[in-house]
């Protein structure tokens, strides 16, 4: 497997200029008010494994990347494209929730942005079977994150809304 310079520059870029926004804008949310105040179900691990956790999935996520964005040819391409898709969903969901402090919003871009990941895997598993395994732990992961939106949305519904 031999992967493009270029690609895995521009992988590990796009990851780092995602984690770096997402990251900025959750930061800002995290002692404030709005936040400590939700209601969040027992099971939230604690806010300091989530860094770790996101930096290894960047990690996976631009080393799949690279792998698609090395291949030639046209189930290739639509993998770049699905991977270019769910890494604007990823930034996406980090403004939904704590940007716009909207745990709807940001539940809304998470089903999305599962739905861009499943895509993804299906479209780069023709090209590399490694790409496709690398997303597996990003897949879980945002599954298990899918379900803590959506608890902490539900939980912390207007009255009657």
């Amino acid at each position: 497997m031999t992967m493009k310079p270029l690609a895995v520059v521009g992988t590990a870029l796009a990851c780092a200029a995602a984690a770096s926004a997402g990251g900025l804008v959750t930061a800002q949310s995290l002692d404030s008010p709005w936040y400590r105040t939700l209601r969040k179900p027992d099971w939230q691990p604690p806010t300091a494994v989530f860094g770790p956790v996101w930096t290894l999935l960047y990690c996976l996520i631009a080393v799949s990347g690279a792998i698609a964005f090395s291949r030639p040819g046209g189930e290739a391409t639509g993998a770049r494209k699905a991977w270019v898709v769910q890494m604007v969903l990823n930034l996406a969901w980090s403004v939904a929730f704590f940007g716009l402090r909207s745990p709807l919003g940001g539940l809304l871009v998470i089903i999305a942005l599962w739905v861009a990941i499943m895509g993804y895997v299906r479209r780069v598993r023709r090209v590399s079977w490694l790409a496709a395994w690398l997303f597996v732990p990003y897949a879980l992961w945002v599954s298990f994150a899918t379900a803590l939106n959506a608890w902490i949305w539900w939980h912390n519904r207007e009255p009657g809304g």
